[in-house]
């Protein structure tokens, strides 16, 4: 049994179970590392190696997402799981790469249980049908509901099974893994995160944000500037772009819009 007491397993076990739902719901994001592991940081009273291990998880699962029939890492088994072992572990932060090592399997390891739900759920979506046929709208809801709390049973459970392993038995385990697995993994996950990055920049890509990309890495450089500096400047850029377009578009100068804000504005001139 763990060192948590029964009220905190109980709002582990919540939390997971929310973020097993919204791996499908999609709509709260308890299912995404930064929230997952902030919350099981919070009620465990770990909140700051909590909110470590959620960020650098995070940065990982950045370009995960389910794409057509490909079933992206289930990163709210790895968020969980992952900030279970680092809080029974006992190591604080330096624990963090050692549980980051071992939720990239874990995520891996998800889509079985995720192919699982969805088998057992298809008996319900032909109830969901008959119910449909005889205009049973009721049956239909809590059907659907039903298959949703599925999905969070799915996370719940392991999450629950994690809690009653003594904390000794996960610290050793822990303290027992050799460098060149924790070393390899961290440098896997950093390649990961690269590949995340790739994703994202090629479904945003285009020639008016390319100079923006470029003139974050040459600020990012700049070794005074914090996360906290760099995120304003961000958001300060995008809300510039935003106003550049918006100019662009409601151009009266009889140019046609070529889909570049800042060549529209300057073609005004």
């Amino acid at each position: 049994m763990s060192d948590l007491n029964i009220i905190q397993i109980i709002l582990v076990v919540f939390v997971a179970f929310l973020a097993g739902m919204e791996g499908i719901l999609d709509e709260f994001q308890f299912h995404q590392p930064l929230v997952a592991c902030t919350l099981i940081g919070l009620v465990t009273g770990n909140l700051e190696i909590g909110i470590i291990l959620g960020g650098s998880l995070q940065m990982i699962a950045l370009g995960w997402a389910n794409i057509g029939a490909a079933v992206a890492p289930d990163a709210a088994l790895a968020s969980v799981a992952a900030a279970i072992i680092l809080v029974l572990g006992g190591q604080g932060e330096a624990g963090v790469p050692a549980a980051i090592a071992i939720a990239i399997p874990l995520a891996v390891a998800g889509l079985f249980l995720t192919m699982v739900v969805r088998t057992l759920a298809v008996p319900i979506v032909h109830m969901m049908d008959k119910a449909a046929a005889e205009g049973n709208f009721r049956k239909i809801e809590v059907l659907q509901v039903l298959a949703i709390c599925m999905q969070g049973v799915r996370i719940a459970i392991p999450a629950g099974a994690l809690l009653f392993i003594p904390a000794q038995t996960v610290q050793a385990a822990l303290e027992s893994m050799p460098a060149w697995l924790t070393d390899g993994m961290a440098i896997g996950g950093g390649m990961v995160v690269a590949v995340g990055y790739a994703l994202v920049i090629n479904m945003m890509a285009s020639k008016e944000v390319w100079p923006f990309f470029a003139l974050g890495f040459v600020i990012a450089a700049i070794s005074e500037l914090t996360l906290i500096a760099l995120g304003a400047l961000g958001i300060a850029l995008a809300l510039l772009y935003l106003n550049l377009s918006k100019m662009g578009g409601s151009s009266n100068g009889g140019g046609s819009s070529t889909g570049d804000p800042l060549g529209d504005i300057l073609n005004d001139y």
